[in-house]
Formats: C-alpha cells, sequence, structure tokens
C-alpha cells in the first residue's frame, strides 16, 4: 500500500513540473537572431522613421494612371491604322515599313495563364498568380517595348506610340527629317560642301 501511494505521489510531481521543465527546455533551445535577422530588424526601424517623416507622395490627380488606361483604350480601337518604321543605330534614322494595322505585341504576351496550380495532397498555403491585364492578355513582367502617348507634328492630333529599340510604331508618319532618305541627303551635302571649301551644293 505504501509503495502504491509512492508511485501516485511520483505521478503528481511529474505531472506537476512537466510544464515548467518544458518550459526551460524550450527557452535553451529558442535560435538566437543571426545578422541577418537584425539587420532586418534595423532597417525596417529605419524605414518607419523614414514614412513617418516624409510620408506618401501627395498624387492628386493621377495623371499617370489616368493616361495608361487612355493608351489602353485607344489601342483598342477598330481598324486603327499604324506606321511602322525600323530605326538604324549607325545613322541615328528611320525607314519607313509598309502601313500595319493596330499596334505590335511583345512575343512574351500570353494569350491564356502562363500559371496554373495543380492539386497536392502534401502542400499548402497560398500561391500568387499573373493577373491578365484590362485587354485580357497577360503582359510579360519586363519587356523591351515603351508606349508614350504622342503629338503629330502636322496636326493636333495624340496618339500611343510603341517604341523599342529597333523599331517605333506610331498613328501617324514620323516628319521626313528623320528618314533614313533625308539624313543620307544631308550627310552627303555636308561632306560635298566641306570638300568644295564651305561653298553650298545645289540641291
Amino acid at each position: 500500500m505504501r509503495n502504491l501511494n509512492f508511485k501516485w505521489m511520483r505521478l503528481f510531481l511529474i505531472l506537476l513540473l512537466a510544464p515548467l521543465l518544458g518550459g526551460a527546455d524550450s527557452g535553451c533551445n529558442e535560435r538566437k537572431p543571426t545578422s541577418d535577422d537584425i539587420q532586418k530588424q534595423q532597417q525596417e526601424q529605419i524605414l518607419k522613421q523614414q514614412t513617418a517623416a516624409v510620408g506618401m507622395a501627395n498624387i492628386v490627380n493621377s495623371r499617370e494612371k489616368r493616361t495608361a488606361k487612355e493608351i489602353l483604350e485607344l489601342r483598342d480601337q477598330e481598324g486603327l491604322v499604324t506606321y511602322t518604321y525600323l530605326f538604324s543605330d549607325t545613322l541615328a534614322c528611320v525607314r519607313e515599313l509598309p502601313a500595319t494595322v493596330g499596334f505590335p505585341i511583345p512575343y512574351a504576351t500570353q494569350f491564356t495563364n502562363p500559371q496554373k496550380i495543380e492539386a497536392s495532397a502534401h502542400s499548402y498555403g497560398y500561391a500568387v498568380l499573373p493577373q491578365a491585364d484590362p485587354n485580357g492578355l497577360f503582359s510579360p513582367a519586363s519587356a523591351e517595348g515603351t508606349w508614350s502617348l504622342m503629338k503629330d507634328p502636322k496636326s493636333p492630333k495624340v496618339g500611343p506610340s510603341y517604341s523599342e529599340p529597333r523599331i517605333i510604331v506610331t498613328i501617324f508618319k514620323l516628319p521626313e527629317e528623320l528618314q533614313c532618305d533625308s539624313v543620307m541627303t544631308k550627310y552627303v551635302n555636308l561632306i560635298a560642301t566641306a570638300l568644295s571649301g564651305g561653298k553650298p551644293v545645289a540641291k
């Protein structure tokens, strides 16, 4: 009987001290902060101070967002005739190609979602997936093409312009002085003028 009571008392003490022993053990096994952890905390503190001192930019007119919306809407016009030019890095001029319809689409643009989630019994959580633009296409995260609104030098008309290092596409023709033929003529006249002792050459 005495041994039985001793066993029950021992079990009681074990149950009573188990949480305390477990807490001490977890405290001993706690991971020490690394240099990355310390730098992250310091950087977060600096960003909080900067945010409090500077605040957010006071965007009132949302002009850039309105411009992006206008470019998307203008590109969506039916039967939009455009003019495409090849750009010469050597001569810094453009050569006109046959008239085109609509604007070029970067090759990396996809018609369907380029990513999808497969069900898995061993993984949980969330995944970040690309979202289509308002035009229904999945534009690449990075592309060499640039969109801008350009004014026609011969009229008040304004329209979207697409340009890459070697191609320019507009809804109106570029000035003739930018054409390679005009640039070459100018260079030839300059050389001829220099060779003739500075006398202008007849056109």
